[in-house]
């Protein structure tokens, strides 16, 4: 059902989401991308998702429901309607947002930055945090790139190319950091050097050592105390 109640200028708001909403249908555009998780969509029948790098236009009068992860935090543009925004569209969100999420003040010129960000092909999903807890089970086994993109049915080369557009990191930067932060949390327990190293895949302690001190600064006595 579409709600009679166009705007006259654009209105912003941050919500927070959990669970399955039926579908429903509004008198103005709609423009969503994630600050925290996920969230997917059915538009006019269409799958589709948006998550901290890709965020989507929702035409005006467009049924739509959506399922959200649990704690999601969506960023919600209500615009009215215009040429740009009459289709659904799923955009690449620009870089400053991501750092910054647009205030209302300068709503025009975010929704003018949306009609001018690249539109992006529907492209699977990657779910970050089961990825996450999957290689996190085993960091001591080696993980190629092929591996970690089959975890997410995808090929090495789109799996890097989705993965740089939501983390900006490579797979190997990303496994990289998931490493040492573990690392750090169990040095800082108490855990021996020699232990951690073989348990976040390093083949010797000197190794995360050296790792340690050339990507964090700190050497592993420093996280012991």
């Amino acid at each position: 059902m579409r709600h009679a109640n166009p705007l006259v200028e654009p209105q912003y708001s941050v919500r927070r989401y959990d669970g399955e909403h039926h579908a429903h249908a509004h008198g103005f555009a709609q423009i969503l991308y994630a600050l925290e998780g996920a969230m997917e969509l059915s538009i006019a029948g269409r799958g589709a998702f948006i998550d901290t790098a890709s965020g989507i236009v929702i035409p005006a009068g467009a049924d739509h429901g959506y399922y959200a992860e649990r704690g999601a935090r969506i960023l919600v543009i209500d615009a009215p309607e215009q040429q740009g925004l009459a289709r659904m569209r799923r955009f690449a969100v620009p870089e400053p947002w991501r750092a910054q999420p647009p205030q209302a003040p300068v709503l025009a010129q975010c929704v003018a930055e949306v009609l001018q960000a690249p539109s992006l092909l529907v492209r699977r999903r990657i779910d970050l945090a089961q990825l996450t807890r999957q290689v996190g089970t085993a960091l001591h086994e080696d993980w190629p790139t092929p591996r970690l993109a089959a975890l997410c049915h995808l090929s090495p080369q789109r799996f890097h190319a989705r993965l740089l557009e939501l983390t900006g990191s490579t797979p190997q930067a990303w496994l990289r950091d998931l490493r040492l932060d573990r690392a750090e949390q169990w040095l800082a327990r108490g855990q021996s050097l020699e232990a951690t190293a073989l348990a976040c895949g390093y083949a010797s302690a000197s190794a995360l050592a050296y790792a340690l001190k050339r990507e964090r600064g700190m050497g592993a006595r420093t996280l012991r105390r």
